[in-house]
């Protein structure tokens, strides 16, 4: 994976850009917030030289006036900014969020065979929340923060230069330390989105898992695991807290120095009439708004920092190339016959190493082709690639004599049924999973799949019939109703082209004879391709190819092959006698 540094002028065009109005509004809002501010040390000076040493009552009016007002202009801003900026910065998360999920669900089939799911949920939630310091009050508080110290620098020169220029020293050499700090802090960030994506997949399979974890008395395994993934995660925050201490500390002692020596001066300038004690205070307040903003900036630097790590890794996400980026897949087909054909096709997961080699066969409209042979043989690499799950890396395979490299796969899969060995089901009930291919079918349609694949046989005993809820995966159902529901979610798609992948394997005798006829029935006028360990569900079938090594060794009828006496009357002779 490509390790993608997003630069600032990039979140500049696509993230501050696009909201420079709202930005703006903040900043005059920040601008307007920290002059109010200023009014307190500008204040200090008259109360000391005017209204206490003059005894002056009218100017303790106007002076308190101001503070009040002063004070009433912050609270209003800072409640209007929040408002503005920080509502603006959850709607970008979101706009993000969903785009980078997007993205991932165009990604390869390849993609989420090498990443955990959990891993996956952890970057599209995670990685993108650090945007709300780019809009949310984090960037304008740092620009504000910025005015705020120029407009503070310029006071204190007016009241005395040479205390201003002692102090100045030691604010460069704590600018220095931080951006040093800060290019080392960005890559910490950047391993720790990585290191939470793991620890999150983890978990993640864990809890799926509990069922195998406690059937083999696994825990203290799983919880020495998560302890170790925590403890990685407690070493890179550490690192960071290292970096960040050292700018606080930094800041502390510096700055201490710098209210040492002022005292000294100020001291100094008092006792010799260089400077009243009104504008000494008033100094001493201003340096504290000009250096506020200073330290401030090393905590928003950090988030800042943090933001752009986590869109270094949204952004190799966004990088990759999805399995239909609209350059190659341009043909659409609206209208499938279903004529397949597979011209000399190799596959391989890993180079060098072919998982199927030189497959050639034709699959006619409404046929049934049977693939059979032992596991691990390539018989699902050969159903992966006619669902487009795979692209072939030699070879050619062709739907209705185009070539499927070329088709849309919106198009091409939206006239394509799969029922696999160990068919998913989603949290639910057993009516949205059924209609999961065909959200807006009629009660008619859905009750003609239920009956097609037996499920009302099992659902007519539940107190909810089909809205029964069958839990995360379908815990609650049993394998062979699951399969059932499965089956029919396929019958209410009633695609062109139908896999089924081990379809009634998880079912009883007496299901499987109910299913097989209900399959029969799906099957009829479709392209099938069957995936079947039990040769006895493929007898009927208008071809069978046996699959040895990544090669067709056989192919023919049932009758034809028991004759050849070969591997496949190898396999259905064993299979008798079991």
């Amino acid at each position: 994976m490509s390790k993608s540094k997003v630069s600032l002028a990039q979140v500049f065009k696509t993230i501050i850009w696009p909201r420079k109005y709202i930005l703006l509004v903040g900043l005059v809002l920040i601008v307007i917030s920290r002059l109010s501010g200023l009014v307190l040390p500008w204040s200090t000076k008259y109360l000391m030289d005017d209204v206490i040493a003059k005894g002056n009552m009218e100017m303790l009016k106007i002076v308190l006036l101001a503070v009040a007002g002063a004070v009433l202009i912050q609270a209003v801003t800072s409640y209007i900014l929040t408002q503005i900026l920080s509502v603006e910065a959850q709607r970008l998360i979101s706009i993000l969020r969903s785009r980078v999920q997007k993205q991932v669900l165009r990604l390869p089939i390849r993609f989420f065979d090498n990443n955990k799911s959990g891993a996956l949920v952890s970057r599209i939630m995670n990685d993108v929340e650090g945007v709300r310091n780019l809009v949310g009050t984090g960037l304008v508080q740092l620009v504000g923060g910025v005015l705020t110290s120029i407009i503070c620098l310029v006071l204190l020169i007016g009241i005395s230069p040479m205390m201003t220029l002692y102090v100045l020293v030691p604010v460069l050499i704590f600018g220095l330390i931080s951006l040093k700090a800060f290019s080392k802090i960005r890559p910490i960030f950047r391993e720790r989105g990585k290191i939470t994506a793991d620890v999150t997949g983890r978990l993640t399979e864990t809890l799926n898992g509990v069922r195998v974890i406690k059937g083999f008395n696994a825990e203290q395994q799983e919880i020495k695991s998560f302890e170790l993934g925590v403890e990685r995660l407690f070493l890179n925050v550490k690192a960071s807290l290292t970096s960040t201490s050292l700018i606080t500390s930094s800041a502390t002692f510096l700055l201490g120095l710098a209210s040492t020596g002022i005292m000294g001066i100020g001291g100094y300038m008092i006792i010799n009439g260089q400077l009243t004690f009104g504008e000494f205070l008033a100094f001493t307040l201003y340096l504290g708004f000009m250096i506020a903003p200073i330290v401030q900036m090393s905590n928003i630097g950090s988030q800042l920092t943090e933001a752009f790590a986590g869109l270094d890794r949204t952004e190799e996400l966004m990088n990759m190339t999805p399995e239909d980026d609209g350059t190659t897949r341009t043909i659409r087909k609206d209208t499938i016959r279903g004529d397949v054909e597979f011209k000399d096709v190799s596959f391989a997961y890993e180079e060098g190493k072919e998982v199927v080699r030189n497959i050639t066969f034709s699959a006619p409209s409404g046929s049934v082709t049977a693939l059979v042979g032992t596991s691990g043989s390539g018989k699902t690499t050969i159903a992966g690639l006619a669902a487009s799950f795979l692209n072939p890396q030699g070879g050619m395979i062709t739907v209705d004599g185009v070539d499927l490299a070329k088709v849309s796969l919106d198009s091409y899969r939206s006239q394509l049924g799969v029922v696999l060995q160990d068919d998913f089901l989603f949290e639910g009930t057993i009516r949205e999973n059924i209609m999961f291919p065909r959200p807006q079918a009629t009660e008619a349609q859905v009750l003609n799949a239920v009956k097609s694949a037996h499920v009302h046989e099992f659902t007519d005993r539940f107190e909810n019939g089909l809205d029964t809820l069958i839990g995360e995966r379908g815990v609650k159902l049993s394998g062979g109703q699951r399969q059932r529901i499965a089956i029919a979610r396929a019958i209410l798609a009633d695609p062109r082209i139908l896999i089924l992948d081990e379809a009634t394997s998880n079912l009883d005798t007496e299901s499987e004879a109910l299913i097989q006829e209900s399959l029969r029935g799906l099957m009829h006028s479709r392209t099938t391709f069957v995936i079947a360990h039990r040769l006895s569900t493929i007898r009927q079938a208008d071809q069978i190819l046996v699959v040895e090594n990544g090669n067709i060794a056989e192919r023919g009828k049932h009758e034809e092959l028991i004759a050849k006496k070969g591997r496949y009357f190898e396999l259905y002779t064993y299979q008798a006698r079991i």
